[in-house]
């Protein structure tokens, strides 16, 4: 059917394309990517489903402002290349994003065909376009302007620090990202799983931007083997973009939270994704030994399902997750709980843990759960867990996993005291340009918001980045 020539009745009559996937009994086995992406055909198909409004509501529904619009047509129309180009215009890490954002609850939850239908699949399309390119090697580098003879650091390789740095290093600027691992790409690669999102496909944006020439230092843990002072006065930096994320674990504050077998999921998460434990002993560092055990991860964001579907892949006979709320108030992603529902995870909801117990080694055997209804709503809009008088009861567990949040990384507070921190230790911030309480310092993402999405990360940088270059620019013009 010819782009030119389909009316938009036809548009409206073509069913929302579903993306293959890997079959559930075998995916949570392995840890291959778990949805195989579209053929050139359904992304072509599912793009014409896009009836190309004059006003599209859907952009404004994105962070960065991508032309959805725009790139939906060039696939409609086969300029897969074109569609990638433009989408890069605004998002420095599509391929990413296509995986990972939440695409339900911005710009596809905006679309007008969510009156009577589905959505077009806007994330779904954007990872295509993106894979297009970098499968068949036809990836094209922007073009940098002049230099400026002006430095910026970027402290964290996170979606935040990658975005900034990205619009920095095409405006001029010299641009070097101090990361604190020994991989790059902050929660890109040690938060999501490698069934979520290819290790490779973030190492392959970050290859691009090295082209542009940032430079980037691993191993540089900001606020110990180097400051935000040091940056500035030392080490010759005009200007210096935080973007550290919040990567601090929250616990429970129960009894037993000290016994061997209890984790955060950021350490869980760290351990099997960036360090490869899943591969020990050839990979050296271990994890817990989850074949033919009970685990249990107690949330219910995004991190929580990732957890959970990592313990099922690491061998787990039971996977659960436990969960104090309804599954309608939890945070996670639909197709997150779908899928791990597929996977023969199971779903424990209200039900809130009271402590951990253990045996005579200090192991973990089980946790005392208190079973819960909900009440009224409660500040954040979802209904209030209210406890069952005399239900407590034991859940034998081998492992458990705290998934409830993140707190600010403390290291530039403690080093940097004249940077303005809030009650939650979150950077303060003017959010039309990132801009902190001292000169010439910006940050962004987690480290501002508190735990939140890639795509809203990189806004920040991009915000912050123009931000840095018209304060640099005028200080020249000056």
């Amino acid at each position: 059917m010819e782009q030119q020539s389909i009316t938009t009745k036809e548009r409206l009559a073509i069913p929302r394309q579903i993306m293959p996937a890997q079959e559930p009994e075998g995916r949570n086995k392995n840890f291959k990517e778990v949805n195989l992406g579209y053929t050139p055909e359904l992304a072509q198909q599912e793009a014409l489903r896009c009836i190309q409004c004059k006003d599209p509501a859907c952009i404004k529904g994105c962070p960065v402002n991508i032309k959805i619009d725009q790139f939906i047509k060039m696939i409609a129309d086969g300029n897969f290349l074109g569609a990638a180009k433009k989408i890069k215009e605004d998002n420095v890490l599509p391929a990413v994003c296509g995986r990972v954002c939440p695409q339900e609850d911005q710009c596809e939850k905006l679309c007008i065909l969510t009156k009577k239908r589905e959505s077009v699949a806007i994330g779904n399309l954007e990872r295509f376009a993106a894979d297009y390119e970098r499968e068949t090697g036809n990836i094209e580098l922007p073009v940098v302007q002049a230099s400026t003879g002006k430095k910026v650091a970027i402290i964290g390789s996170g979606p935040a620090g990658l975005s900034c740095a990205n619009d920095l290093a095409q405006l001029g600027h010299a641009v070097t990202v101090f990361e604190a691992l020994h991989e790059l790409g902050g929660v890109l690669m040690y938060g999501i799983p490698e069934f979520r999102l290819p290790k490779a496909i973030v190492q392959t944006e970050i290859d691009g931007m090295k082209k542009l020439g940032i430079i980037f230092v691993p191993n540089a843990v900001a606020g110990r083997s180097i400051t935000v002072d040091e940056l500035l006065q030392e080490e010759g930096f005009d200007a210096v973009f935080i973007g550290v994320g919040a990567g601090l674990p929250w616990f429970m504050g129960i009894p037993g939270e000290n016994l061997v077998g209890v984790y955060s999921a950021n350490e869980f998460l760290t351990r099997v994704n960036l360090m490869k434990s899943y591969d020990f002993p050839e990979n050296d560092t271990p994890i817990f030994n989850c074949q033919g055990k009970n685990v249990a991860v107690f949330g219910g964001g995004n991190t929580a399902m990732d957890a959970v579907r990592t313990a099922k892949r690491l061998g787990a006979e039971h996977a659960y997750i436990v969960y104090r709320r309804s599954e309608a108030e939890m945070p996670a992603r639909k197709e997150e709980v779908h899928h791990a529902r597929e996977e023969g995870i199971e779903f424990l909801m209200l039900m809130n843990p009271l402590e951990f117990v253990g045996n005579d080694q200090q192991w973990l055997t089980g946790a005392k759960c208190l079973k819960m209804e909900l009440g009224e709503p409660d500040d954040s809009g979802r209904r209030r867990p209210v406890p069952i008088k005399d239900s407590e009861f034991i859940l034998p567990i081998d492992m458990a996993v705290i998934s409830i949040g993140n707190g600010s990384n403390p290291l530039i507070k403690q080093t940097t005291p004249d940077i303005d921190v809030s009650k939650r230790d979150t950077i303060v911030v003017d959010m039309n340009t990132m801009a902190t309480s001292k000169e010439n310092v910006y940050a962004g993402g987690d480290i501002v918001t508190g735990g939140a999405t890639v795509i809203l990360a990189m806004g920040a940088g991009r915000t912050a980045a123009a931000a840095i270059h018209e304060k640099l620019m005028n200080t020249t013009a000056n």
